[in-house]
């Protein structure tokens, strides 16, 4: 929502013409750069980013990575020599900081606490894809297909995930149509959080045979997993550990 505002587009404009996999990436179609790597769509010559003020975390964080695990954020980057040395070796007459002023000087954090709270929403999509297998008399009818499901759709990939999602799924998850403004994080999140749960409230109150609870439920741990590749997660991984998660309370497959 940042970046399309900051173009004055709609989501749904922004969406088709600035990004790739279902609208989880930028795009990457403009003029080469000194590498001969295309540059983002959003990159105008002479000018540098055009949404620079709203830029999305991994550009504020390039060229470090943000890795969660058990509570402790960590920050990384790939190979051992700085990436930047080489591609902007510019950077070598640029003053030296640490990585804790770095951040505060790309003002990271709003955008951090963006990225946390959308994986505490991924996992409230998969904590509903647990409850409709596991309370509804789903898996105590012996069935193994929703497990598969769930496997078959951690090795998808972003655009053929998207595929398996209905539409209006995919559009409340990714261009949600809300009121709030997108600088306020948390009440933003909040909203987008609150939009699905009606949606998710209005499926649940649809369901009256076993077959259409395994749907949702796999349709719920698509959306979990489709979040999971807009906010850089394994989703393999998460699939998988969910999954012997929904074993370990006596699901089968």
């Amino acid at each position: 929502m940042r970046l399309a505002q900051a173009k004055g587009m709609t989501l749904e404009e922004f969406r088709r013409k600035h990004t790739r996999s279902a609208g989880t990436v930028l795009l990457f179609n403009g003029t080469p750069n000194h590498t001969g790597k295309p540059s983002c769509s959003l990159y105008e010559d002479g000018l540098g980013c055009s949404v620079h003020p709203s830029r999305p975390l991994a550009c504020r964080l390039f060229p470090l990575g943000r890795q969660i695990q058990n509570g402790t954020t960590q920050y990384m980057h790939e190979g051992s020599e700085f990436p930047c040395l080489k591609e902007c070796p510019e950077v070598l007459d640029l003053p030296k900081l640490t990585v804790e002023k770095y951040l505060i000087g790309q003002e990271t954090s709003a955008f951090e606490q963006a990225q946390d709270a959308y994986l505490e929403m991924m996992q409230n999509l998969a904590d509903v894809a647990f409850e409709l297998l596991l309370d509804t008399g789903l898996a105590e009818s012996g069935d193994t297909q929703t497990l598969a499901s769930w496997r078959r759709l951690g090795t998808m990939d972003a655009v053929t995930l998207g595929k398996q999602i209905p539409a209006e799924w995919l559009d409340i998850l990714v261009i949600p149509d809300l009121q709030v403004q997108s600088e306020d994080v948390l009440n933003f999140v909040q909203g987008h959080q609150e939009l699905l749960n009606t949606k998710i409230q209005e499926l649940s109150e649809t369901l009256s045979t076993l077959d259409a609870v395994r749907e949702a439920a796999i349709l719920m741990m698509a959306l979990a997993l489709f979040l999971s590749h807009s906010i850089g997660a394994d989703s393999k991984g998460l699939s998988e550990h969910w999954i012997e998660i929904a074993k370990s309370h006596g699901a089968h497959g």
